[in-house]
């Protein structure tokens, strides 16, 4: 009789992965302990004896790393390989490298889609609604605590169901036609363009640097105190709008990809830098 995962043991399965995939993440396996975790429902459903689980188990503690959103959809079709293996119509060897092969692409598609598109455009969308009004300023935050992972869960156990309909054929097709790369590059240029939105929207580096005078003014026989005759951050302004946010961003970018500083390095520099520019505002009277 031929062997079928249930769909209850599929959505056990997906939800082992879902809520614990983050949890067994360190430099020996990566994701692997977590992948083992949720392929545990499945072997136990598909193998009788404790030697083939055992067997099965061992090949899924492996190395593994990949988006865990998109990633979901290579838990789907191995889901399916293994079913195919519980019934004699795969090899383990198979399943071993069809999990290597795919660490690459859903990686690639992941981060271009979901961390470097999605989020961000819906931290954009909460942070606009939060600085509208500050009586509606908790309704972007709750959006953004309701649709993440409400999100995050729909698309995930849509690309495992995915993955184990379609199987490695499907995915196979989606790679040769370069399907892929074409929609690799077209959430990369939508990221970035994302990001320069956000950059150009929430970053902000004035430069407090502006000169004052008592100014007469001839037609009243008047003298006009403080004056200003000169404003740095409005003519960098007039000339390239945002060009110190850019700049900025431009900076720390180097820094956390070339130099290889830590996130908390840079929030020490960011830290700094405000405070002596916040320093030399008040000094020149830019805030006063």
């Amino acid at each position: 009789m031929e062997k079928k995962i249930s769909e209850k043991t599929l959505k056990k399965s997906f939800l082992n992965w879902f809520f614990w995939n983050g949890c067994s993440q360190q430099a020996e396996s990566m994701l692997g302990m977590a992948f083992g975790q949720s392929m545990a429902p499945v072997i136990e459903e598909l193998y009788d004896t404790k030697e083939e689980r055992s067997e099965a188990l061992k090949r899924h503690i492996t190395l593994y790393n990949s988006e865990s959103q998109v990633g979901s959809i290579v838990n789907g079709i191995v889901c399916g390989l293994e079913e195919a293996n519980a019934n004699k119509a795969c090899t383990p060897e198979l399943i071993s490298s069809v999990k290597v092969a795919l660490i690459g692409p859903t990686s690639a598609i992941g981060d271009s889609l979901w961390v470097a598109t999605i989020i961000p455009i819906l931290l954009t969308i909460a942070l606009s609604i939060s600085q509208a009004s500050a009586n509606i300023s908790w309704i972007g935050s709750l959006l953004y605590m309701i649709v993440y992972p409400v999100g995050t869960f729909l698309l995930s156990w849509y690309l495992f169901k995915i993955g184990y309909k379609s199987g490695l054929e499907g995915m196979q097709t989606f790679m040769a036609d370069g399907t892929l790369n074409k929609l690799t590059d077209a959430m990369t240029v939508l990221g970035l363009i994302v990001v320069g939105a956000l950059t150009a929207s929430f970053v902000n580096m004035p430069l407090p640097i502006q000169i004052v005078r008592d100014i007469y003014d001839a037609t009243t026989n008047t003298v006009i105190p403080n004056q200003v005759i000169f404003n740095a951050d409005n003519m960098i302004n007039s000339i390239f709008p945002k060009l110190l946010p850019l700049s900025l961003t431009l900076a720390v970018y180097y820094l956390y990809s070339k130099k290889k500083w830590s996130p908390l390095k840079l929030m020490g520099l960011i830290l700094a830098l405000a405070a002596v520019l916040t320093a030399l505002g008040y000094w020149t009277g830019f805030y006063a």
